[in-house]
């Protein structure tokens, strides 16, 4: 069976971490499970190679990021992982619209701390010293000089403040194992 997860959540909660040992959990499983993992970071790189996270923008690269979803999940069969902060809900709404077996899981981070992460992150496609450059350059990070809106009705929510990685991962399985989606 087919589905899509959204895992958003401000720049630094988690998010990437949680979806790569959700993939990595759900390929343990015994049968045949084919995820895919649609990370914005690195799809971004191709869409705008020199990103200006305009709103017009972010328009473009998440409205691109729900049709690959859409594709894979409807015309494939597969399984997606979405990893992308989506500082509007209405992205996500897209999603949700066109996509069935839709979730989202919401990785609540203080900014605070996402803020403290930074310096200890090693995110292979993520930008680097994203909050710092908010702060000093004025640069549109959500959650500090652009809006982010949380989920109003996450089917998941994870605290990574309060949570292991291994424990995010395994309450997103339980969830997808309760829909029957495996």
């Amino acid at each position: 069976m087919s589905w899509a997860i959204w895992i958003t959540g401000l720049p630094g909660s988690g998010k990437t971490t949680i979806a790569q040992k959700l993939h990595d959990t759900l390929g343990d499983i015994d049968i045949d499970v084919d995820v895919k993992v649609l990370e914005l970071d690195e799809i971004r790189r191709f869409i705008t190679p020199v990103p200006s996270y305009t709103e017009e923008e972010r328009e473009i690269v998440y409205a691109s990021l729900v049709y690959m979803a859409k594709l894979l999940v409807i015309e494939c069969g597969k399984p997606v992982i979405i990893d992308a902060t989506a500082n509007r809900r209405r992205y996500r709404a897209r999603a949700r619209e066109s996509i069935p077996n839709f979730a989202e899981v919401y990785v609540k981070c203080s900014l605070e701390a996402c803020m403290k992460r930074e310096h200890a992150r090693i995110a292979v496609h993520a930008p680097t010293f994203i909050y710092k450059k908010a702060v000093d350059e004025g640069a549109p990070v959500p959650g500090v000089n652009v809006p982010y809106e949380e989920p109003l009705n996450p089917e998941v929510i994870v605290d990574t403040e309060r949570m292991s990685v291994e424990e995010c991962a395994a309450k997103v399985k339980e969830f997808i194992v309760e829909k029957g989606w495996l």
